[in-house]
């Protein structure tokens, strides 16, 4: 664990993991508590998984987890001082930044204000406007837990709203939470988070953007993660499979292979010449299943859209996996990410 000095003066807590391309992944206001998250098996992975091709910063923001607990200011000018003061500490020139849940208006703001530094830009579980992530009814009946039970809060939080298993990871995870801050605290960032709209600051991006949405996620409306992409000048959007509403739980492996892909592409894999392009070892259709199935459709939805049977839409699938060296739908999503098919 190593310190920075935001310029306000709090002290913020700060990790650097694995080495190759810079990326800082966002604390999740509110449950940010690095040093109890390297201790869940799970999450552990993950880290070390990215860090085999990442160097993975991760960090506690004010009020939470190491970081300096007894703060007043928790604006979004604030939390940009956190991460000003992390960038500098690490010595980090240019990197990518991964946005989780209510830290993607802090993505979207420093990749505004920050554009040259920015590689690249990955966000999931949030919005633009804060409300438009918290305003399912689901989440508000979530959020009236805060004062009334802390530790049903906690519990409710890791295991109904992120999924995360009931079995010892859960319970890791709710602990982790349960620690991460204060009720009070905890209330202040998600009014904060609720009030906030970043909105404006999206046409400013010029990195390449991905938004990414898991499938059957009830918490996240699909249509914000599409809305948010298309306002990315140079975003898109990615629907994963699974109904969990967090990442690494249901596909580890396939979970770090997208993000991996998507932030070394062009930087550490070589571009695919003329004849490794998609287009030149798969048939027109072959393409199109590809498109729609590594944008997240099932294959009922690929047989609708293209007005094909589902046993033909396997049949597609199972000639274009062998030329793709794909082993299923997580190997042909990384596949059509690599090379700029969705």
């Amino acid at each position: 664990m190593q310190y920075a000095r935001t310029s306000d003066g709090v002290t913020i807590a700060y990790t650097v993991h694995g080495s190759g391309t810079p990326m800082i992944w966002l604390p999740p206001v509110p449950f940010s508590n690095v040093v109890a998250q390297w201790q869940i098996p799970l999450l552990r992975s993950a880290y070390d998984g990215l860090g085999q091709h990442l160097r993975v910063v991760l960090y506690d923001g004010r009020g939470t987890g190491q970081s300096q607990r007894e703060v007043e200011d928790l604006g979004l000018d604030a939390m940009m001082r956190d991460l000003e003061a992390v960038v500098a500490a690490a010595r980090l020139g240019r990197f990518a930044l991964f946005g989780y849940y209510h830290s993607c208006l802090l993505a979207i703001a420093y990749a505004a204000a920050h554009a040259s530094q920015i590689t690249r830009l990955v966000l999931f579980g949030g919005a633009a406007r804060g409300w438009d992530a918290m305003a399912p009814a689901e989440t508000q009946a979530l959020l009236t837990l805060i004062e009334r039970d802390w530790d049903l809060f906690t519990d409710a939080a890791a295991h109904a709203w992120l999924g995360w298993s009931a079995g010892e990871t859960g319970r890791l995870m709710a602990d982790a939470f349960r620690t991460a801050t204060t009720p009070a605290m905890a209330r202040s960032m998600l009014r904060t988070a609720r009030d906030t709209d970043v909105s404006n600051d999206l046409a400013s991006i010029r990195a390449p953007a991905l938004v990414l949405h898991r499938q059957g996620e009830r918490q996240i409306p699909v249509e914000v993660s599409r809305q948010l992409a298309a306002a990315l000048p140079n975003g898109r959007l990615l629907q994963l499979p699974g109904s969990t509403a967090t990442l690494f739980v249901e596909d580890l492996d396939g979970d770090i292979k997208v993000l991996v892909d998507f932030l070394t592409v062009g930087v550490t894999q070589p571009r695919p010449s003329a004849r490794q392009r998609a287009s030149d070892t798969l048939t027109p259709r072959e393409l199109q299943v590809l498109r729609l199935v590594a944008g997240g459709e099932t294959n009922a939805e690929v047989a609708h859209r293209l007005g094909l049977s589902v046993h033909t839409v396997e049949r597609h699938l199972a000639n274009l996996y062998p030329k793709i060296g794909a082993r299923g739908r997580s190997d042909a999503t990384a596949y059509a990410i690599r090379r700029g098919l969705v």
